[in-house]
């Protein structure tokens, strides 16, 4: 009898510590802390893609050059208070730019480091037919600075947190700065009396 009470009380103890887990659409909206989340960036994402296509830089451009501009992702400064992914909403804008055929980005400078040493290598390893010869990289005619600031304002258990995504692409020929985005976010946290 005593060995099925203590079965009995492992099974109940460890029903109670199972994890649930749901599969979601990424694109529903949860929110559990009131911190930034993947809703926040694919937000952010979506509004800069749509304003940087619709603004005349890429047909100016275009105009004058007879091809589609170049970019290269310069420094995106989290300057906010709390830890926030950047790459997620970057690789977004960037991926959605060169899809639609109208934007051409370059590899970041971390990448290129790696796609130098590799033509490097071939130089040294690889077949005269088949390696990558040096010289031929394509340089970039805007590159695409930005951050994010937050404000949180807390008054007892509610808060106020205002997330401010600013991007600028600035042309590498004269520093003349061609297109500004922003996406603002504000959300109010009220928290509960009961703390877990």
């Amino acid at each position: 009898m005593k060995h099925w009470l203590t079965l009995l009380v492992t099974l109940v103890l460890t029903a109670g510590c199972t994890t649930q887990v749901t599969r979601v659409s990424p694109d529903e909206t949860i929110d559990l802390s009131g911190a930034w989340n993947d809703t926040d960036s694919r937000l952010v994402s979506q509004e800069m893609i749509d304003d940087a296509l619709s603004r005349p830089w890429i047909s100016q451009f275009q105009a004058q050059s007879g091809r589609a501009p170049t970019v290269l992702i310069g420094s995106l400064r989290n300057l906010s208070h709390e830890h926030i992914n950047i790459n997620t909403f970057v690789n977004d804008m960037e991926r959605a730019l060169i899809n639609s055929g109208r934007v051409v980005f370059v590899a970041s400078s971390t990448e290129r480091e790696q796609i130098r040493a590799e033509r490097t290598d071939q130089d040294l390893n690889a077949s005269e037919q088949t390696r990558s010869a040096a010289g031929n990289e394509i340089g970039a005619d805007y590159m695409l600075q930005g951050q994010i600031n937050t404000i949180v304002d807390v008054a007892s258990r509610d808060q106020v947190r205002y997330y401010q995504v600013d991007l600028t692409l600035i042309s590498l020929k004269d520093n003349r700065k061609v297109w500004l985005g922003q996406k603002k976010i504000k959300k109010l946290v009220a928290n509960s009396k009961l703390r877990y």
